[in-house]
């Protein structure tokens, strides 16, 4: 491991938590082989696709849902009221409290910026119940294949293994919801010039729920009939630009 790649480990990865509590120690963990355990998983069940943005059109056992209300202004009051719901009621209905899951979070920027190594990413630290846990905290870096010479996109990627209960996923959900809103629990609030995306991955039931922003949440699963329940509970919020797609799925 490069002498840079070890710093960024040491203070992204492990976000500082020297500061959080001064008898929690730093320690080196072997991020390759965990990285390597999480591309083991999404080849044994989802024939090795990238967690990417549209996750939905990456695999043929996903629903696509409509989070937010389209008819509804985004200075309504009620406009968010629909998108929590929505987002959390979907999240419950695939992970119970005991599962197995992987909370991944992917910071897409370019490589000249470098906040992350001196601010920590509040995903981790704001919304991971127990800070004893972020010793499981996994990092890696990858480069985008589609950057340009003279301006290097890079993803940030970081990995939790824990259980539902692990986490605050109601405020979580909320956060990504406000993605485009100037909020003060916006992930990225300070770093407009960047993005991310959040995957919750159930390890216990093979579902990945990504919630892309207010307005939509792609849950895939290895097989159609483990979320066949959800295209059948939940029909009427399924996304219409692709329900024809959805429908040929699990009709």
């Amino acid at each position: 491991m490069s002498l840079c790649k070890k710093q960024l480990t040491f203070q992204v990865c492990f976000l500082r938590i020297s500061c959080i509590h001064s008898s929690i120690k730093v320690r080196e963990v072997r991020w390759e082989l965990f990285i390597q355990n999480l591309q083991t998983f999404l080849e044994r069940n989802f024939e090795g696709i990238k967690l990417e943005s549209a996750l939905f059109y990456s695999w043929k056992n996903g629903i696509r849902f409509e989070i937010s209300h389209p008819s509804v202004f985004h200075d309504d009051p009620d406009f968010m009221i629909q998108a929590f719901d929505r987002a959390i009621t979907l999240f419950d209905a695939v992970f119970t409290e005991e599962d197995d899951m992987l909370l991944v979070t992917d910071v897409h920027t370019t490589s000249c910026h470098d906040f992350l190594k001196k601010s920590p990413l509040n995903v981790y630290l704001k919304y991971v119940k127990q800070k004893k846990l972020l010793y499981k905290l996994h990092y890696d870096n990858m480069l985008n294949p589609y950057s340009e010479e003279d301006e290097k996109l890079v993803t940030h990627r970081f990995v939790l293994s824990c259980k539902t209960t692990d986490i605050r996923h109601r405020q979580l959900l909320q956060a990504i919801c406000y993605e485009d809103f100037a909020h003060p629990t916006s992930i990225l609030k300070n770093h407009q010039e960047s993005g991310y995306d959040i995957y919750f991955i159930n390890l216990s039931r093979n579902i990945m729920y990504h919630l892309y922003d207010d307005r939509v949440c792609d849950i895939l699963a290895a097989t159609k009939e483990t979320i066949r329940f959800l295209y059948e509970k939940y029909n009427d919020w399924i996304l219409e630009y692709d329900r024809n797609k959805i429908d040929l799925t699990f009709q």
